[in-house]
């Protein structure tokens, strides 16, 4: 843990922050959620239906992971099969995703090597009853340097810590986490001026308005359009967020499946944001990656045939219709997950388009 001593990973860590703030002044709000997680998902089993905090796509139907598997393949083999060829997965959850991409990889004869970029130890075992032949890594520095990367993040950059900036009546702030006279966490902006990290078009904004920045984010999508670039291959980011700029705070804490306060049980709850995929983008170009955009999740399942996945699996077993169709439809409705979550498609300078985004 960053600032926290050894000692106190097993110690509540709401307690820990407030020794730390006691000693050293308010902590920036970036600093809260990336500690926060990194207790959450090193202690806890945080997906599932029954015992987890929440669900992800991959759990709620097979053909979420099947038709990801289908894509990969068909741009890598329209891409010229080049060997060898690595499946890469950032933030596996618990290997399901991997499980069903790589079985439908198999159908074309697309057998890539699985890469799983994980840090939980719980999660690393979930991950390997999934997927047996996997590897681990802590990040992308291991990963193969030789062959193209075939990388996917499902719900992975909304995890990571962002910083907060408000804007005062003295100026832009960072958002700092205090404590106050009872020992509540309560939010404040710092002393520092920050007017320097607000992009020049908002610095004129009001008085009270939010804005929100990941530099974590920010740094994974560099390095890994810059691999894309140097190795060749494709990527898919998956998650909700925003495709335009946006003001005000996104950060929300789920528990048992409900939205609890941010501060209620610091590493006890899941924190996240929203991914601003405007930005996103605009790394991944200055990499020389090639974006091939940014779609609602629906729209792009529905283009890779989910639809006419669910029938056929309806006709195979039609005793799971029902299941089968309530699935696709959370999957896809613009009510439930399909507008809400987006899907942001990479790939290297000189690789063919991807099926579900508009041609550029």
């Amino acid at each position: 843990m960053s600032d926290l001593r050894d000692e106190d990973a097993k110690r509540d860590l709401g307690d820990t922050f407030r020794r730390l703030i006691a000693a050293t002044g308010p902590i920036s709000l970036a600093h809260f959620m990336g500690e926060s997680n990194q207790r959450y998902y090193a202690d806890k089993r945080p997906i599932g239906g029954q015992g987890g905090d929440f669900i992800t796509a991959p759990e709620v139907s097979q053909m979420f992971g099947e038709l990801i598997g289908l894509w990969l393949s068909d741009i890598w083999i329209r891409a010229g099969r080049t060997e060898p060829v690595h499946y890469v997965e950032l933030g596996p959850g618990r290997g399901t995703l991997a499980r069903d991409a790589c079985r439908a990889m198999k159908r074309y004869n697309v057998e890539p090597r699985v890469h799983l970029v994980e840090t939980s130890r719980r999660l690393r075992d979930a991950q390997l009853a999934a997927n047996p032949n996997a590897i681990h890594h802590h990040d992308l520095s291991t990963v193969p340097t030789e062959g193209p990367l075939l990388i996917v993040a499902n719900e992975f950059l909304d995890a990571l810590p962002v910083r907060q900036l408000v804007k005062t009546n003295e100026g832009w702030r960072e958002v700092m986490v205090g404590v106050d006279a009872d020992g509540n966490f309560i939010e404040m902006p710092g002393r520092q001026p920050m007017d320097s990290a607000v992009p020049e078009a908002r610095r004129g904004d009001a008085p009270g308005t939010v804005i929100e920045t990941s530099p974590a984010s920010a740094t994974i999508m560099f390095e890994v359009a810059g691999r894309l670039r140097d190795q060749d291959g494709a990527a898919l980011f998956i998650d909700y967020g925003y495709r335009h700029g946006r003001s005000g705070s996104t950060i929300q804490a789920v528990k048992d499946h409900r939205k609890v306060g941010i501060f209620d049980t610091p590493g006890d709850v899941d924190l996240s944001a929203h991914v601003d995929f405007a930005q996103m983008e605009q790394i991944a170009l200055s990499r020389d990656a090639r974006v091939l955009g940014t779609v609602p999740q629906g729209e792009w399942l529905q283009a890779l045939g989910i639809r006419e996945r669910a029938d056929a699996l309806a006709e195979y077993a039609p005793q799971h219709r029902e299941a089968l169709m309530l699935a696709r439809d959370r999957l896809i409705e613009p009510d439930q997950m399909g507008e809400l979550f987006k899907v942001m498609g990479l790939v290297a300078p000189g690789w063919p388009d991807g099926a579900g985004f508009p041609v550029r």
